[in-house]
């Protein structure tokens, strides 16, 4: 049972609250917006991570565990990760910038695998809250995470900078607005990226039908890095799920007037939909097989910066498209996720 510690900046008139409480022992902030039926969990001490978002009691983010302390004793990906320094595979141990090679040290056990994966944040317990407020429009919380001062981050990404996210609801939709500032004095290759696994609550996958508003298609070797090529996007849209996996990028979306892509999922009347703003020019897909006699109820909508390896396929002329953050200069985007019929 969650026990209410602490409230922050809302009072019994607003629609909207934002609640400072401890569920089963650990720290979280609960948005609320009344008028909609809709409670976001995060968690700033694992990552920082949104793990529920409610909709009338249903939870539209897959998050496999009974309870918070359940995650908390063994996380692991789910519900909406950030991921940063970089989001998904590398070529390599390293990367370049600027014209130089930056190695990986992997004694130092925060970079694994052949082909390191995810970026150095995935569960980190260095983000801060820095604000928890509501008022008559909407409820948020932001924190911040200062890269810059620890030793073992910098020492695999030796760019100064700092993270600071925000997760805003509002007229039943969620914002997730990430800025990164580069505190060093050169520009610092952008490749960050959100993994956010979504899911239509109580009605198995087979039964969905996905949107992915994508002209072209990542070509990909078999380690799923990408080779520079793209093809013309080759999926029906809508896209019936059945029977089906993904593991593959987009690239240029298609976008609404604002500059925004809409992705979903539909099934029996219900959508989940996730809003890329602008700035987010790639999608990376995942829709994985499940284990044998077991299920994978959930699709993976993944608003990214670059391509996978982007940073090296720049580096190789393979890719035109890197975004950096300039010396001093901030980078801000958003997306964000609401559902119908649920």
């Amino acid at each position: 049972m969650a026990a209410l510690v602490a409230a922050a900046a809302s009072s019994p008139a607003q629609p909207y609250a934002a609640r400072k409480i401890e569920d089963h022992g650990i720290a979280i902030v609960r948005l609320s917006d009344a008028a909609h039926g809709v409670e976001v969990s995060v968690v700033p001490s694992i990552g920082n991570l949104a793990y529920e978002m409610k909709v009338h009691g249903h939870n539209i983010l897959h998050f496999p565990y009974a309870d918070i302390a359940e995650f908390a004793a063994r996380p692991g990906l789910c519900a909406i990760p950030l991921l940063a320094p970089w989001a998904n595979r590398m070529t390599e141990h390293g990367f370049w910038a600027n014209g130089k090679k930056y190695a990986f040290n992997p004694a130092l056990g925060n970079v694994r695998g052949d082909l390191p994966i995810h970026g150095l944040l995935g569960n980190s317990p260095l983000w801060q809250v820095t604000e928890v407020a509501a008022d008559a429009h909407s409820a948020h919380v932001t924190s911040r995470l200062e890269f810059w001062k620890e030793p073992d981050l910098m020492a695999q990404w030796p760019f100064a900078h700092e993270y600071e996210m925000t997760y805003s609801l509002a007229e039943g939709v969620l914002e997730v607005r990430l800025t990164v500032h580069n505190l060093s004095s050169q520009p610092m290759p952008l490749m960050v990226g959100f993994h956010p696994y979504y899911r239509i609550p109580d009605i198995p996958r087979d039964e969905w039908m996905a949107r992915i508003p994508a002209r072209q298609r990542v070509v990909a070797d078999a380690r799923l890095i990408p080779t520079g090529e793209f093809k013309p996007m080759d999926l029906p849209s809508p896209l019936p799920l059945r029977d089906r996996t993904l593991d593959d990028g987009f690239t240029d979306l298609e976008r609404d007037s604002s500059g925004r892509a809409h992705f979903s999922i539909t099934a029996q009347g219900r959508t989940v939909e996730a809003v890329f703003g602008p700035k987010y020019p790639v999608a990376v897909v995942w829709e994985p097989a499940p284990p044998p006699g077991q299920t994978r109820d959930f699709i993976c909508f993944e608003p990214m910066t670059a391509i996978t390896s982007g940073v090296n396929l720049a580096h190789d002329g393979k890719y035109s498209a890197m975004q950096s953050v300039a010396p001093g200069a901030r980078w801000t985007e958003s997306f964000w996720v609401r559902a119908s019929g649920i």
